[in-house]
């Protein structure tokens, strides 16, 4: 399948060829083309689509419960938010960095490297 991109892409307002960029957001690598000219910007619709999932996930508020298992405890990961991340990386069977960040509150890091 041809990706759009890979196309020669023009912009409506100016009329100049787009460049392929890249921008950042909340982490999110999107690919776009910008007018050199008007810095009118189209994002790619896939990677649109997939920063909308994941503002749409982060923005949810998951009720999880804590269990025993042996002598720690163990809190289950609702499973939406493990397939997108899978989808954005192989996660399953690795390590992950847990920190107690504040009173009440935990941080669990998925693949952030020196992960031990």
């Amino acid at each position: 399948m041809i990706d759009i991109f890979d196309t020669t892409i023009i912009c409506k307002k100016c009329g100049k060829e787009m460049q392929k960029s890249k921008i950042e957001k909340n982490g999110f690598v999107l690919r776009v083309v910008v007018c050199p000219k008007c810095r009118e910007k189209i994002v790619h619709p896939l990677d649109e689509a997939e920063y909308k999932k994941f503002l749409n996930l982060k923005n949810k508020e998951y009720r999880v419960k804590m269990r025993l298992v042996g002598n720690s405890y163990a809190v289950s990961i609702p499973k939406e938010i493990v397939s997108f991340m899978e989808h954005q990386e192989k996660i399953m069977n690795e390590m992950v960095r847990l920190c107690f960040e504040d009173f009440g509150r935990l941080s669990l890091n998925f693949g952030v490297k020196g992960n031990a």
